[in-house]
């Protein structure tokens, strides 16, 4: 059985996960010396997230914080991904004492410092020396591409004009609307908290509302220019695929910000098929496009 103090480490490595509006979909269960993520479906985003892949993805990113802090306590761990539609998502079984790595140490330690940086960064360009660490640990299935100055252009182009199609949705303003709220002083928990999407502004921050200043394309793809950007693609585009690209984004999340990067992640344009229909035409990507990562130095502000 866990030790108490364990199962307090556990959930809340778990809770400081990242998901889609905050609304983290999961449930953990713990029995023996076995820990049990499952999926929340009745936690839904009909409008946003038809088909479950952001809450897919949140679950993968929850998956790679409880591994950690597995490994932190110091077991070594056997991970299982059950095949099939059910809830249960994987199964961390221990398997006897094994010392956690420098680098799980790291990334553990980010864990409690990650935040979404919606705000403009720092204009200090990223080092290829510091990329490096953020894109090496990537699972099996899922690839990394580190756009270039013309491919920031053509993503310019498509984040414009999908911005202007979210606007004018109905349905999903009014979801984000409601899943958004003055209530959390920490962004943790149900709900977005609210000051740190209402600065956001501008499209490329990660989520577009009716009064969120759309520029110009090149205005647009200029201020692209000032950061570093990351899309993620996954070989399948599948429920295996989804939860994999949470695994990489969470470890590249937290190699970021062991860097002294800050980040955020925008998948809300991507549920428009046409912009990944011709981002994998155009960028000839090597799978599906599953979530884009903006990545810079902290402007002074801290991250909400």
């Amino acid at each position: 059985m866990w030790s108490g103090s364990e199962v307090e480490i556990l959930a809340r490595a778990v809770i400081r996960a990242p998901s889609v509006h905050n609304i983290q979909p999961w449930s953990l269960d713990l029995p023996g010396m076995r820990a049990e993520l499952s999926e929340r479906t009745d936690l839904s985003l009909p409008e946003h997230d038809p088909t479950g892949r952001d809450r897919l993805i949140s679950c993968g990113a929850a998956l790679e914080n409880l591994v950690l802090a597995v490994r932190v306590l110091g077991w070594a761990t056997d991970v299982e991904m059950p095949p099939g539609p059910g809830p249960l998502v994987a199964v961390v079984t221990t398997s006897g004492r094994e010392p956690p790595s420098d680098r799980e140490l790291h990334a553990y330690a980010a864990i409690s410092r990650r935040r979404s940086h919606r705000r403009p960064f720092a204009a200090i360009p990223v080092a290829s020396s510091i990329l490096g660490p953020v894109i090496g640990q990537l699972p099996p299935g899922v690839g990394c591409r580190v756009l270039g100055a013309g491919d920031k252009d053509f993503l310019a182009a498509l984040l414009e004009r999908a911005a202007r199609t979210i606007q004018r949705d109905d349905g999903v303003q009014r979801e984000l609307e409601e899943w958004t709220g003055d209530w959390r002083s920490d962004g943790i928990g149900d709900g977005l908290l609210r000051p740190g999407y209402d600065k956001a502004g501008l499209p490329w921050a990660g989520l577009v509302r009716r009064a969120s200043l759309v520029p110009d394309v090149r205005t647009l793809a200029r201020r692209l220019d000032a950061e570093s950007i990351l899309l993620f693609c996954a070989k399948d585009d599948d429920r295996a695929g989804h939860l994999a690209t949470g695994v990489a984004m969470q470890r590249s999340w937290l190699a970021a910000i062991d860097g002294g990067l800050a980040a955020s992640v925008l998948t809300q344009l991507l549920h428009e098929e046409h912009v990944r229909e011709r981002m994998t035409a155009e960028l000839n990507l090597p799978g599906h496009p599953q979530l884009i990562m903006r990545l810079g130095y902290p402007d002074g502000h801290r991250p909400s």
